[in-house]
């Protein structure tokens, strides 16, 4: 019997490809696992899912006043506190393990900190479809670390934050989770056709799984994986033998029913 042919592609991208960054005089530094559009020199289709970046303070740094328009952002916080001040009047301080998010519409100017010894976090551009989002108000919402709701099943901790039962909503196609899995045990993920997924391993190592059989190819802190399929198929990521693995994982389609800007 002939085998079906391999409809899931998966990229791992390492850290040292990712293209860096810097605010505030070096104060505040970041790598793109998903980068501007003319950063880009591997052109993976992310659809809606516009830019990721991971940036890193110690001590106090500062990002000042800078205008949006159209897109949604959300800036999440793993480690350490965001300070956020906007043009709407919005002044608050978002803890490790919450996230604010501003639907940037017609227009929003915000300046953004990190307060104390030791913050990360990432800050997640998606695209709504421009022609109608620049038509709309802005609008700044946050969302406290309890907030998110977390299930646990076998060893696995998912947390919802876009899609599900996740409290944050956005006008794009988004499913969000940050999910940890304790050593040994795996995550498998339903994918569906057209669709994919852009992961970001925040800490531990572990493999991909495909097909029930273990990648030959290692992941570990900092990783970028992006995983499409032209047909219903899953994926599965393991954590390795004494290492707890920690990912974010996020979900969109391949295709959209209005022009991506710009298209990749």
């Amino acid at each position: 019997m002939a085998q079906m042919e391999k409809t899931m592609d998966i990229r791992i991208l390492p850290y040292d490809v990712m293209v860096k960054g810097s605010f505030d005089g070096g104060k505040i530094t970041e790598f793109k696992p998903v980068p501007f559009p003319h950063e880009d020199r591997f052109h993976l289709n992310t659809g809606p899912l516009f830019y990721w970046a991971w940036a890193t303070a110690r001590g106090h740094g500062k990002i000042g006043l800078h205008p949006h328009r159209g897109f949604e952002i959300m800036s999440y916080a793993l480690n350490g506190e965001i300070g956020h001040y906007d043009t709407m009047g919005n002044r608050s301080l978002v803890k490790a393990g919450g996230a604010q998010v501003m639907q940037a519409g017609s227009g929003i100017s915000h300046e953004e900190e990190t307060i104390g010894g030791f913050t990360d976090f990432f800050q997640i551009w998606f695209d709504p479809g421009l022609q109608k989002s620049l038509h709309k108000s802005p609008v700044y919402r946050e969302f406290p670390p309890e907030a998110f709701p977390v299930q646990s099943l076998d060893g696995v901790e998912i947390k919802s934050i876009i899609g599900g039962k996740g409290p944050v909503s956005v006008d794009a196609e988004v499913v969000m989770k940050d999910i940890e899995i304790s050593p040994e045990q795996k995550l498998v993920w339903s994918l569906e056709a057209d669709y994919s997924l852009s992961v970001v391993v925040i800490n531990g190592e572990g493999w991909i799984i495909n097909d029930a059989d273990v990648s030959n190819e290692k992941i570990q802190p900092k990783d970028y994986i992006h995983v499409r399929s032209s047909n219903n198929e899953q994926v599965g990521f393991q954590a390795g033998e004494g290492s707890r693995l920690r990912i974010a994982l996020i979900q969109t389609p391949l295709k959209v029913d209005y022009p991506l800007y710009p298209e990749r």
